[in-house]
C-alpha cells in the first residue's frame, strides 16, 4: 500500500476537499508538479490548470484551478484556490464568451486596457475548455490509464 499524505482545498468561501491522497499533481508557476508523502516544504504560485488527486486505489479526482497557492510541509499539502470546479461544472458557454471578450481586449489595443488581466482572463478560459474537453465526460476510474502531468 502506497504512502498517503492529507490534502486540503480551499476557497476564499469554503473547504471544497480535505483527503488522504497518494498524490497531488498542480500546475505550478514554473510547470507541473508532482507531489507525494514526505515531500519537502515548498510553497508556490499555482496558474490555471487541472489540479489532480490520485487516491490510494488509483482514482483520481479532477478540478479545473484558476490559480491560487500550494503550501506542501508536514506531511500534508494545503490547496489555496482562487476558483476551483470539477470538469463537470464548467459552463462551456460561458468560458468560450471569456476568451472571445478577452481576445477582443487583446486585439483592440485600445488605450487603458488592462493587457496583463485581458491574458489572465485568456488563460483562465483556455483552461476551463481544456479541462472540460479532456474529463467532463469521464468516470473517475477513467482517469487510471491517464498520464500523471497532463498537458
Amino acid at each position: 500500500m502506497a504512502t498517503l499524505f492529507r490534502v486540503e482545498i480551499l476557497t476564499s468561501e469554503k473547504r471544497v476537499r480535505t483527503t488522504e491522497v497518494v498524490s497531488l499533481t498542480a500546475p505550478g508557476s514554473e510547470g507541473m508538479l508532482g507531489v507525494l508523502a514526505h515531500h519537502a516544504p515548498l510553497i508556490t504560485a499555482l496558474v490555471p490548470g487541472p489540479l489532480i488527486l490520485t487516491q490510494d486505489d488509483g482514482r483520481r479526482e479532477v478540478y479545473a484551478i484558476s490559480g491560487g497557492f500550494l503550501e506542501v510541509g508536514g506531511n500534508r499539502a494545503v490547496v489555496l484556490a482562487d476558483a476551483l470546479e470539477r470538469p463537470q461544472e464548467i459552463d462551456l458557454p460561458r468560458a468560450r464568451a471569456a476568451e472571445e471578450r478577452a481576445r477582443r481586449r487583446l486585439q483592440s489595443r485600445e488605450p487603458g486596457i488592462d493587457v496583463r488581466r485581458a491574458e489572465a482572463a485568456l488563460r483562465r478560459a483556455l483552461s476551463r475548455q481544456q479541462i472540460s474537453a479532456r474529463w467532463a465526460d469521464r468516470r473517475e476510474t477513467d482517469f487510471e490509464a491517464e498520464a500523471e502531468c497532463p498537458t
